[in-house]
């Protein structure tokens, strides 16, 4: 167990390598209630939120959730979030460790909309593997297999109420699910009671953070910050600069110049591993700065992204990477480099 942000959440079960592979191939278990779950009513909440956000949210159905980033003036990125639109509300889901920001920030740009943060109310579970539908389905008397990715239905189910989102943080297929705390650790027990090698096992924070890295997806604090930029971290698809909102003209201004540093992935030679903030280098010149990386257990390969010099962002491009003061030769390569259409 380990302390984030004031809450104690497990790094891990039986190893971060077997609960990584295990979610590769059958599901796991996650918990993750830290993150932060905001609720916005009435009137106002709809524009606030195309204020605050850089998504077009208005366009949403009921039932469908957007990622999108919520950005300071200068186009720096407070944090990046879900928003689900229900009948009667709005979710925001944000990161664990940016929740009083987020909330207050929320709160500071819409005083008169009704903004409630469930998140001590509630418990978040993901549940994320090849089998994790079908294992689902077959507990549960909803239609989790007919749910579109990013889709979401609501409801209660012997009086609890929940939600399941068709979404998750792995590469892999799987749900989201959000209860009442209440019900969590019995609710938690049930999902995870499977025996067998396909079974759906817990897992910890270690086996997330790596298999979020070999499928590149951003981690606050590491590839997103507030001195980076969407355009720039390779994310301007959740961008829509024909709206206004706060942090638009910045963006619009990279945008117009084109980024001055890109978000790449590395290969490195070799099993050592490059730690955040590790320099990246050509021909002995600094030009980058590495975010994440590790030794990915489905690829087997050392992998890591990093922020370069746009012009050195070219894939195939052969770069180094400073590893305890020996430079490690580092191939720039296409992200993401798990995927469910490059499983190998």
């Amino acid at each position: 167990m380990v302390e984030f942000a004031g809450w104690e959440l497990p790094l891990l079960y039986t190893g971060i390598v077997e609960e990584h592979l295990h979610t590769r191939r059958a599901a796991s278990v996650f918990d993750i209630s830290h993150m932060g779950r905001i609720e916005l009513r009435g009137d106002g909440a709809e524009a606030l939120l195309q204020r605050v956000c850089t998504r077009q949210l208005g366009d949403a159905a009921v039932g469908q959730s957007r990622y999108s980033h919520v950005c300071n003036e200068r186009g720096g990125i407070l944090d990046d979030v879900i928003v689900s639109r229900y009948a009667d509300r709005w979710l925001v889901v944000c990161n664990g460790a940016n929740r009083a920001r987020i909330l207050a920030w929320l709160r500071q740009q819409g005083p008169a909309v009704k903004i409630d943060d469930k998140t001590e109310s509630t418990m978040m579970v993901a549940i994320q593997g090849p089998t994790a539908i079908a294992k689902l389905a077959s507990k549960l008397p909803m239609p989790i297999a007919d749910l579109k990715r990013y889709r979401f239905t609501s409801g209660t189910h012997m009086f609890v109420p929940y939600t399941i989102f068709r979404s998750g943080y792995t590469g892999e297929d799987g749900i989201e699910i959000v209860l009442p705390a209440m019900v969590g650790s019995m609710a938690a027990g049930w999902v995870a009671d499977d025996e067998g090698s396909d079974g759906a096992k817990p897992a910890g924070l270690g086996a997330r953070d790596t298999l979020r890295l070999e499928a590149a997806m951003p981690l606050y604090g590491h590839e997103l910050t507030e001195e980076t930029d969407s355009i720039s971290a390779g994310l301007a698809w959740c961008v829509d600069l024909n709206k206004d909102f706060i942090g638009a003209d910045a963006l619009r201004e990279v945008a117009r110049r084109g980024p001055t540093r890109k978000l790449v992935g590395l290969e490195l030679q070799g099993k050592r591993i490059a730690r955040q903030h590790a320099a990246v280098l050509r021909g002995g010149e600094r030009i980058g700065e590495v975010t994440s990386g590790t030794f990915g257990p489905t690829v087997r390969k050392s992998i890591a992204m990093a922020y370069v010099r746009a012009e050195y962002a070219d894939e195939g491009r052969t770069l180094a990477v400073d590893i305890s003061g020996k430079p490690v030769d580092a191939v720039v390569v296409k992200l993401p480099f798990y995927s469910l259409k490059k499983k190998p």
